[in-house]
């Protein structure tokens, strides 16, 4: 299977989630439903129905971090400031010259972007405008209401 890049501190929360499900939630939704087969028909209880959808869901999760914790490549950005250019896991300051606004964006993978944090998808088409650019170039971003220009002031590998 193809590796996915993932930002370390991403990778770090992912881990942190995983034993979260595993040594908490998990024997909670385990407790949960020997409670509820102690109140007698199952057919009937909706505890227990409940418990095990939420199982499910808690098994689920732990499957998916798993998966993509044993694909990803994992990027320490720290390790990078030599470089000049945006690369992936660079944190990077824009000047939008339509809006007269300076914006920051983070580059992660696609499991990571979270735009009210402004961390946006390496995927995104503002990240593929930026990637391999330097400071004082200007990406255009390609939109749907038309094209987008933004200068980059700063880069930083945090």
């Amino acid at each position: 299977m193809e590796q996915v890049p993932i930002t370390k501190q991403g990778a770090e929360l992912m881990s942190a989630e995983l034993k979260e499900l595993k040594s908490v939630k998990r024997p909670a939704v385990i407790q949960a439903i020997a409670e509820a087969r102690e109140h007698g028909d199952l057919k009937e209880n909706a505890e227990y129905h409940a418990a095990r959808e939420e199982q499910g869901f808690i098994e689920a999760r732990i499957t998916d971090l798993e998966s993509k914790l044993s694909n990803a490549q994992i990027i320490d950005v720290t390790t990078l400031s030599h470089m000049e250019k945006v690369v992936f896991g660079a944190t990077v300051i824009v000047y939008d010259e339509e809006k007269d606004t300076e914006v920051t964006y983070q580059i992660v993978g696609d499991d990571e972007a979270d735009i009210k944090q402004n961390k946006i998808s390496v995927n995104s088409p503002v990240a593929r405008a930026l990637i391999g650019k330097e400071i004082e170039d200007v990406a255009i971003v390609k939109a749907p209401n038309g094209d987008k220009e933004l200068e980059i002031v700063d880069i930083k590998y945090i």
